[in-house]
């Protein structure tokens, strides 16, 4: 008798699963827009830090005695370690002369943006 009681009793209902599929579609639709956008900001922010590493480079290039278009073969690797890559993986750095910002096609050029 007891043991009918337990196998009726076993389980939850297509109700109660649906309402936590439910739930976690909702908290997925939230969480997941937000994910994205902190991943943007992200890679946004290592442009730009990659930005200000190559133009540190630049300089210390232009104050030996350097003058014209800096090329990646100028400053690597006495100026900077290593040649950086575009976060997103889509673009490379621009140098450009020593009297100009780098820039990279997916921010620009790191004047126009701060660290947030």
């Amino acid at each position: 008798m007891k043991i009918k009681k337990l196998l009726g009793k076993q389980g939850f209902t297509l109700v109660e699963i649906m309402i936590v599929v439910a739930i976690i579609g909702l908290l997925a639709a939230v969480a997941i827009p937000n994910f994205l956008k902190a991943r943007e900001k992200a890679q946004q922010n290592a442009c730009i830090a990659n930005l200000k590493q190559i133009d540190g480079a630049k300089t210390l290039w232009g104050l030996d005695g350097h003058t014209g278009t800096a090329a990646w073969t100028d400053l690597v690797p006495s100026y900077i370690k290593k040649e950086p890559k575009c976060p997103a993986g889509t673009a490379s750095y621009t140098i450009g002369s020593y009297t100009t910002n780098p820039t990279c096609p997916n921010v620009g050029s790191f004047a126009s943006h701060t660290l947030s």
